[in-house]
């Protein structure tokens, strides 16, 4: 029996490292989402907010083309509207493992829409822009049907699901390739705020996290690669424009020109989050631009901390979400 390389045996054990970490990663938070799910404060009820779930905002007949509403029915409509995308590094997670932001936002008084999209790598870039974008288009079309009031409008995404949501915000202020996005620019919807939490803003270069003063864990960087790999696709763009919808970040720092202006921003991220220097990187950006934003820090917190609701700093989080979110709402009609 032929003898194994010391490289092919290096090769096996990181190929079964990541393997086991995407599945780790994957049951952890699904199982998370189940179980708070049985808390009784989990109730919508018991907030006076009911749900209409698995609406279809394409004709795909498609589970990944859906969204579910949450209405806010313990405050009087018309009712400003939160559009939330899950994060899940575009590979994973849904907007069912997601349904503590959609009742987080329509505790407030939002109608939430709370959106699925096709995942990758199945599904690689594109896929997932395309669909946030025709899951907003619907919003604007639907909303007030469900008395939403979209002159009232916060974008929000977490991870991945804050890369598509700055993307769908710089959308609607500049023209972009792709058809899905360049209708949001045409439509000129008003974004009162954007919140894009602990992101991954650029997806294009995951060797930066190598290069660092303090290389992150290997089975940290697995994560990181694994979501450029796969969101990419075995067969990546070349357009740089297009490339450039996979990293948003990317076009804001070289100051590319802004047809209109950029909503505000609130930036939420922990210290210990390995995506604290795309942040810091996009809070430098957009002084630069002169756009208005607010980065905050939460000290040793990791990432998605905001996520376990009962962690003082993630309600501190969330406090400070709807304080921006107050500030730069336009009033009720």
């Amino acid at each position: 029996m032929p003898r194994l390389s010391l490289d092919a045996v290096r090769s096996a054990a990181s190929r079964a490292r990541k393997a086991t970490g995407s599945v780790l990663v994957q049951h952890f938070f699904q199982q998370l989402a189940n179980t708070a799910r049985l808390h009784p404060r989990a109730d919508p009820r018991r907030h006076g907010v009911s749900i209409l779930k698995d609406l279809p905002y394409t004709d795909s007949g498609a589970p990944h083309h859906t969204l579910d509403l949450y209405l806010p029915t313990h405050t009087p409509p018309p009712w400003p509207v939160a559009f939330y995308v899950h994060g899940g590094g575009f590979r994973i997670l849904s907007k069912d493992t997601h349904w503590v932001m959609g009742l987080a936002f329509a505790k407030r008084g939002f109608l939430t829409v709370n959106i699925n999209y096709r995942l990758a790598p199945q599904h690689p870039f594109p896929a997932a822009l395309q669909d946030a974008a025709q899951a907003l288009a619907w919003t604007l079309d639907h909303a007030a049907h469900h008395s939403g009031d979209t002159t009232r409008l916060v974008l929000a995404g977490e991870s991945a699901g804050a890369n598509l949501a700055l993307n769908l915000a710089l959308a609607c202020a500049r023209p972009t390739p792709l058809p899905q996005t360049q209708a949001l620019f045409e439509r000129a919807p008003r974004i009162a705020a954007t919140i894009a939490a602990c992101g991954l803003f650029e997806v294009t270069n995951p060797q930066r996290f190598l290069q660092r003063d303090a290389p992150l864990p290997a089975w940290v960087y697995d994560r990181i690669e694994e979501v450029h790999n796969a969101y990419l696709g075995p067969q990546p763009t070349q357009d740089p424009d297009l490339l450039d919808l996979t990293s948003p970040l990317l076009p804001l720092e070289r100051g590319e020109h802004l047809h209109r202006p950029l909503s505000p921003l609130f930036l939420p991220c922990g210290t210990a989050d390995p995506l604290v220097e795309d942040q810091q990187r996009l809070q430098r950006a957009l002084e630069r631009l002169g756009v208005e934003h607010l980065a905050a820090y939460y000290p040793g917190e990791l990432h998605a901390f905001h996520a376990f609701l009962w962690r003082p700093q993630a309600r501190a989080c969330w406090r400070d979400i709807f304080a921006f979110i107050d500030q730069h709402l336009p009033p009720a009609p």
